[in-house]
């Protein structure tokens, strides 16, 4: 098991977002509301459910000072967030090597800033995850349209053989989701990796390294689990209005890092209520009706 203050998290809120033009040439994807959150507090939420306290938002040079702003230093809710700046898309893996100094020793949990996990039984799923002392871990889902993911292949008895990305056909349907925990070594890994042809270094070859050393550990996403990737037009509005009806019908709150916080014991009721006593708006006043 690992000691919950030696566990950093990433969000990878970078990249040109093309898929979102032209509302991404101007604002960040992970900023778009996803309902009535800005899309990166979904993320954000689900590395703090995880108990991750220490964490590193990777973004533009045009948008870092609009994430500052919005979530600051995290004081406010028993964080301590940094930040880097990405130059150029050049692939999840990148992450890794921009943040080797603040992962230092850690171990590390990755997760993309434009995907969406909820369900009844993920909290008890991640964290399990979290605490064993795997090399990797990943995570899979089962999808309709394969050739849009990163794909596992198996062999008999379910036991992973290996990972294809976007293939054009494939017998699997199981795509692997943007939320992955390493240990520290990740970094070393990362760095060995050469461009694919789009020029990136691609988070599908860093897994199967661990997979060929049979280092990676494979879990399915538990029943009753959703998955959402908001990276374009239809599936922004389908996690929207998805976001809207569950929040609605069962009178909760999905992503909302400041009620991830309270649940956790890292700020007072009290203190939260005084962060929100000079705001009128309506995500403010649903926080306060669920406390």
């Amino acid at each position: 098991m690992t000691n919950k203050k030696n566990r950093k998290g990433v969000i990878l809120a970078g990249g040109l977002a093309t898929r979102l033009y032209p509302i991404s040439k101007v604002v960040s994807k992970q900023l778009m509301p996803v309902y009535d959150k800005p899309m990166i507090y979904y993320p954000l939420s689900t590395l703090m459910l995880m108990g991750v306290k220490d964490i590193l938002i990777i973004t533009t040079k045009r948008d870092e000072s609009l994430f500052k702003n919005l979530i600051g230093r995290g004081e406010n809710l028993g964080l301590k967030i940094s930040y880097e700046v990405q130059s150029e898309a050049m692939g999840i893996p990148h992450a890794f090597i921009l943040a080797e100094k603040f992962i230092k020793n850690s171990k590390v949990v990755l997760i993309l800033g434009d995907n969406i996990f909820y369900g009844h039984d993920l909290t008890n799923q991640l964290v399990s995850s979290i605490k064993k002392n795997s090399e990797a871990t990943i995570f899979a889902y089962r999808v309709q349209d394969p050739s849009r993911f990163g794909i596992i292949n198996f062999k008999k008895d379910n036991i992973p053989a290996f990972i294809e990305e976007k293939p054009k056909s494939s017998k699997s349907d199981f795509a692997i989701t943007g939320l992955y925990i390493y240990k520290s070594n990740v970094v070393g890994y990362a760095k060995k990796l050469k461009p694919s042809e789009r020029g990136e270094l691609e988070i599908t070859d860093l897994n199967n390294i661990y997979l060929k050393n049979k280092k990676l550990n494979y879990k399915n996403l538990s029943d009753g689990s959703v998955w959402l990737d908001t990276g374009d037009i239809e599936s922004l509005f389908n996690a929207s209005q998805y976001i809207k009806i569950i929040q609605e019908r069962n009178q909760i709150l999905i992503g909302s890092p400041e009620i991830q916080s309270y649940k956790n014991g890292w700020i007072s009721k009290k203190k939260l209520i005084n962060s929100l006593s000079d705001k009128k708006d309506q995500y403010t006043n649903k926080i306060l009706k669920y406390i």
